[in-house]
């Protein structure tokens, strides 16, 4: 897409000769990997973020206003199943999410968190003015975890043995929810 915009505007005005240094120009600015997730993101959307199976990271970076947004669904074996992204950003950024989606789907939750901005910068072959890019998609990444295990956390240990009996008075309306904790022999 950015290519192809920047290309077609530049057929428009330019002779044949200078139309055909317009690509390596281009290869000059993003390598093709940057332009392949950009121009055909992958995993682009977003998760139920309320569903306690879904970790949801949002980060930005002030200094050049990109946002991104990274939600992951883990499996009942702790492996991550989904991954969405949602980016405002430059291509990098959007490049840095779409890798992260593809790298870190099937691992397990401590596998992705030993993900490092520098594998993704190193993979996208990114220009040091655009590392920043690679550490917010390993900001987003942890930020996801983080929350995945907070509501994790919250429920406390699903598999535990117990029930809560709620009746309603017909007369009354009012509701009463009785916790049975499993016994302790």
């Amino acid at each position: 897409m950015l290519r192809s915009s920047i290309t077609k505007s530049l057929v428009n005005v330019t002779p044949r000769a200078s139309r055909l240094a317009v690509r390596p120009a281009l290869a000059r600015g993003y390598h093709e990997k940057v332009i392949s997730h950009y121009e055909k993101p992958r995993n682009v959307g977003s998760l139920p973020k309320n569903d306690v199976d879904v970790g949801t990271g949002l980060v930005g970076a002030p200094a050049c206003g990109d946002v991104m947004k990274l939600q992951i669904r883990v499996d009942e074996n702790g492996i991550i199943s989904d991954v969405k992204f949602k980016t405002f950003g430059c291509g990098s950024a959007i490049a840095s999410s779409s890798y992260m989606t593809e790298r870190v789907k099937g691992l397990s939750l401590e596998e992705a968190e030993k993900i490092k901005n520098t594998e993704i910068a190193k993979e996208l072959c990114l220009p040091p003015v655009k590392l920043h890019c690679s550490m917010l998609a390993e900001d987003a990444i942890r930020s996801a975890i983080r929350d995945y295990r907070t509501k994790r956390s919250k429920l406390g240990d699903p598999k535990k043995p117990g029930f809560i009996d709620v009746s309603q008075s017909a007369a009354t309306g009012h509701t009463v929810a009785t916790a049975h904790p499993p016994s302790s022999s």
